[in-house]
């Protein structure tokens, strides 16, 4: 799981012995503002000759991050950039299933209303937005996975620099959640869908935290390039583990389960 950009060292050495069936990317695929067209060199720059190592060769299944829609959104979904690099594949919401386990791919940043009120100098471009919420709550309650994955660029918990991402405790843990008294919307809820782990980048840095009421596990990959030094506040109940190392972390899927995620640097 990456977010941004691993630097060389990461590209080559420390990525050889990796072995996986592909690479999920938490947002922020191209900072600081996106593309700005299936054209734009950034793709090659920041993409295809970034990624070398023999271990990235993979199908990356990525989420867009909110710098992502500073640039041109459509661009980074357009089709035309695989055929450029096979490997790539970026949806604003989608499913990828991976026998015992399913992961659900969540467009974040449009649930956020910071972007929308106090914008600053930024330009978001959130042109062909629909509703996800309803659409990702019905494949959950379809899935019959041993293991769901819920993967989106924000934090639901967070000890670091962004903290929780308040809209998401309201609007996409209850999705996950809705037996629990306190949550707010029983048609989307992913509680009640049994997922196991929520997966986000944005605040820069790697950290596992465990839900305080339920078993499910918020792991932040976050470190891919741009990693912010000493931006932790404090500790919530649940949390584990953080690093402030440029990083990124791997799973494996061992049988009938997957075994626990390692925090690499």
């Amino acid at each position: 799981m990456i977010q941004g950009r691993i630097e060389s060292k990461s590209n080559g050495k420390d990525w050889k012995e990796v072995r996986h069936n592909f690479v999920i990317s938490t947002g922020e695929n191209f900072y600081d503002d996106g593309l700005t067209s299936v054209t734009d060199n950034a793709f090659k720059e920041s993409f295809t000759k970034i990624y070398t190592a023999k271990s990235l060769q993979k199908q990356w299944n990525s989420v867009l991050g909110n710098h992502d829609y500073r640039g041109n959104v459509e661009a980074q979904l357009n089709p035309v950039l695989r055929k450029i690099d096979s490997r790539w594949l970026c949806l604003r919401s989608f499913l990828l299933n991976a026998e015992v386990v399913e992961f659900f791919f969540v467009d974040t940043t449009p649930m956020v209303d910071l972007y929308f009120t106090d914008p600053e100098d930024h330009t978001y471009d959130w042109k062909g937005l629909g509703s996800r919420k309803r659409y990702i709550a019905k494949l959950l309650k379809e899935s019959t996975a041993k293991w769901k994955i819920v993967v989106g660029h924000h934090a639901i918990r967070s000890i670091a620099h962004h903290g929780d991402t308040i809209e998401l405790v309201n609007q996409l843990l209850p999705i996950q959640q809705e037996s629990t008294p306190y949550l707010c919307n029983p048609n989307v809820n992913i509680h009640a869908n049994n997922v196991d782990f929520y997966m986000n980048g944005h605040d820069h840095c790697l950290q596992h935290i465990s839900g305080n009421v339920s078993n499910i596990q918020f792991l932040t990959g976050g470190g891919g390039s741009k990693a912010w030094r000493g931006d932790v506040h404090g500790t919530e109940i649940g949390f584990n583990f953080s690093s402030d190392l440029a990083s990124a972390c791997t799973a494996d899927s061992l049988g009938a389960f997957p075994s626990f995620v390692n925090f690499s640097n």
